[in-house]
């Protein structure tokens, strides 16, 4: 095998977009992934009976389709068997007392819906989306950019002479209002509020945190424009897209490669990748890690003859996980049909939350270590998207639930009896399923009688399953502003830069952080040479 000019240690969905990206420039590109299967998040399993084809984890690819990997990448994927499924009624919310809303990708329906709501709210959610449209090119260029080059420094200069320096910092001082305060003040329907406030769970944040209220105006923009689609078939199909265009263009990717050190080369620069088997891979150009900053700092450089610098050694000490995550699958003997009515048959992600204040205290709880009372719920419905996931007249649902502790200090209701060293064991999973299952049974008539089987994940089987996932968090790290953006990894952080030359960095932990948008293999993908 030729000495390829990229290794590119693992295989999600950053690691694919970077080795894509790079192919397109002729770079051979060696993927290796410690796992037997690529795609770190993307997983797609039978696990709950034959023919029941579930995404383990990630599911909805809207970040994927709305980004700049997708633009440049998406008709050499789709020409290699990627398609989506898509659905007009993205989302909903559904409250305990049956009472529910649902949004469109139609804004003259979604605008009617909130006026009658309240008076006034559905012009409020216009007047909304419209500022962010007109705001779209530099918001996307600070949340998806390099935020450390010359393009940010221009566009910074460019609003700052648009707006004048004061309008300029009174508008980043609106986008770090939190969801509370952001929805609160928008709007005056409670339903309405409920419907946006559980979204900001889906970027590793909680409604109090800073900038949630922005998050939650982004992912209505981006789910009215493209929705909640899935990838038919299941999200595996993705992956092989990838695996084939990044072997068409010359690459190769090896699965159950454990990589345990970087090999370094004349200067100490990154010259490759040694394997758990001795076996060493050498490079051109360089190394990329898409893995966890202690995967990177405190494993694969443990051995580098360069020391790592005390800042970093610093920020990886100071690091913070986020809250973990449960995943709950079920096979059904048919489609659920809903208390609530029709309207939420075809919803391709519905929440199940008392509102605001209920997302609020669900995440608080989970951050202090507690199993929440009344938890948040995900309910994805991919066999209303793609009928194929599931055998004829059969039904599949797919619920997460972003509000777990990592390490369970009690049980906020009490009633489940938790082990003293916080460990999430069998016994704990399934009762905290069994609550969760309670609460979404109170909304399905056929419930009870229609499951074939249920597979539950902890926070502890993410991890097990992915390295990477510390405590279950599948964000790669907590997101609170401290730890994002320019100060992600570390505050000392620049782009995706290590203080190694010819080794970068990839991944959920670094900018611009979480999601299937593959945000960090595009940008360095698109910058390497």
């Amino acid at each position: 095998m030729s000495e390829p000019d990229y290794v590119i240690v693992g295989s999600g969905i950053n690691a694919l977009v970077a080795a894509a990206m790079l192919g397109r420039k002729g770079r051979r590109v060696v993927v290796l992934e410690r796992n037997d299967r690529i795609g770190g998040c993307i997983r797609t399993e039978e696990i709950t009976a034959p023919g029941f084809v579930h995404d383990v984890m990630a599911t909805t690819f809207v970040l994927f389709l709305l980004s700049p990997a997708y633009a440049a990448l998406g008709k050499d994927l789709e020409a290699r068997g990627l398609s989506f499924s898509h659905t007009d009624t993205p989302t909903a919310v559904l409250r305990p007392d049956g009472s529910h809303v649902v949004f469109t990708k139609d804004r003259a329906r979604n605008v009617a819906a909130f006026e009658a709501l309240a008076a006034g709210d559905g012009a409020a959610f216009a007047r909304e989306m419209d500022g962010l449209g007109a705001d779209a090119s530099f918001l996307f260029a600070l949340l998806g950019g390099s935020l450390w080059s010359a393009p940010i420094f221009k566009a910074v200069a460019k609003e700052a002479l648009r707006r004048g320096p004061r309008g300029l910092m009174a508008w980043f001082g609106e986008q770090l209002v939190t969801a509370r305060a952001h929805l609160e003040g928008a709007y005056a329907s409670e339903a309405l509020r409920a419907l946006w406030a559980p979204w900001v769970l889906h970027t590793g944040l909680g409604p109090e945190s800073a900038y949630s209220g922005a998050m939650a105006r982004v992912i209505a923009f981006a789910i009215e424009i493209a929705g909640c689609p899935i990838v038919t078939g299941g999200a595996r199909n993705a992956l092989s897209a990838f695996e084939r265009l990044i072997v068409d263009q010359g690459g190769s990717i090896h699965t159950g490669a454990d990589v345990v050190g970087i090999v370094p080369g004349p200067g100490d620069r990154a010259a490759g990748v040694r394997l758990a088997g001795g076996e060493t891979i050498t490079a051109r150009r360089g190394v990329i890690c898409s893995v966890a900053p202690d995967q990177l700092y405190g494993r694969l450089l443990a051995d580098f003859p360069r020391p790592v610098p005390a800042e970093v050694t610093a920020g990886l000490a100071r690091y913070r996980w986020g809250k973990g995550n449960v995943q709950i699958h079920y096979a059904l003997s048919a489609p659920p049909r809903w208390k609530a009515g029709p309207a939420l048959d075809k919803v391709a992600l519905i929440h199940l939350t008392p509102g605001l204040d209920g997302v609020s205290r669900a995440a608080n709880e989970a951050e202090r270590g507690l199993l929440p009372a009344e938890p948040t719920i995900c309910v994805g419905q991919p066999t209303a998207l793609d009928p194929s996931r599931a055998p004829d007249g059969k039904a599949i649902l797919w619920l997460q639930l972003p509000e777990a502790p990592r390490v369970i200090k009690g049980d906020a209701a009490g009633s489940i009896d938790v082990p003293a060293d916080g460990r999430w064991t069998e016994a704990v999973r399934e009762a905290y399923a069994d609550r969760v299952e309670a609460l979404l049974a109170a909304h399905v008539e056929n419930f009870r009688d229609g499951v074939i089987a249920r597979r539950v994940y902890s926070p502890a089987d993410l991890q097990a399953m992915n390295v990477n996932l510390v405590g279950g968090d599948p964000y790669g790290g907590f997101c609170g502003l401290d730890q994002f953006f320019l100060w992600r990894p570390f505050k000392s952080s620049i782009n995706h830069r290590t203080h190694v030359d010819g080794l970068w960095h990839i991944g959920a932990s670094t900018h611009p952080g979480p999601g299937l948008g593959g945000g960090s293999g595009f940008l360095l993908g698109s910058a390497l040479k």
